[in-house]
């Protein structure tokens, strides 16, 4: 019998990491092969200013890629604490672009709907909305006008066809449809919890 600490992997996604590679490749050039050539030395969890104050931690990430575990890996919220610093990256003794390969599993996270959190979709929504993760509301345009800078940046919120080309950019790439997709997942995941409390 095996102890609570140890699991037996079941239905590992062999072609996991090639897509993983794959696709970093498509960004960032052959460098991401080094994913395949990860020690687990922790150098990379090691350094990591996150790593001090959240559970994220870089090289478990990366072992579930190499040992095809999919939906473990991308489901892991810890995920999103990394800050794209980079340290991890220029520490790595392999070379592997750490932060690099991190920013590509979230995407690939996002467009499966896997650990997205309810901050994600509000964020990604206002985006959608207003071309901004933050919109600039009437407290901000204060301040702003109070320091002598206009009240509107020179951004989407100064120029309205801007906003339009953001929307349609939002929308040629997937990212709405994928936003839609993560909240139908929300939702279902929302009702399925009220099932179990009854």
């Amino acid at each position: 019998m095996l102890s609570k600490d140890k699991q037996v992997i079941k239905n590992p996604d062999s072609e996991f990491i090639d897509e993983v590679v794959e696709y970093v490749k498509s960004f960032f050039g052959d460098d991401a092969e080094r994913l395949r050539a990860c020690i687990q030395c922790g150098t990379c969890t090691g350094g990591c200013p996150s790593g001090r104050r959240t559970a994220w931690r870089t090289r478990v990430i990366f072992r579930k890629v190499q040992m095809g575990l999919k939906k473990e890996a991308l489901s892991e919220p810890e995920l999103w604490d990394c800050t794209t610093c980079y340290t991890c990256q220029e520490r790595c003794i392999r070379a592997i672009p750490t932060t690099d390969i991190i920013r590509c599993l979230r995407n690939i996270a996002f467009r499966e709907g896997l650990g997205i959190q309810n901050a994600h979709v509000f964020v990604a929504n206002l985006l959608g909305k207003f071309g901004h993760a933050v919109p600039v509301n009437d407290p901000t345009k204060a301040v702003r006008k109070k320091i002598g800078l206009s009240e509107l940046p020179p951004t989407v919120h100064s120029y309205p066809d801007g906003l339009e080309e953001v929307k349609t950019l939002l929308q040629e790439t997937g990212f709405i449809d994928a936003v839609k997709k993560i909240e139908e997942i929300k939702a279902k995941e929302k009702e399925e919890a009220e099932k179990k409390k009854k």
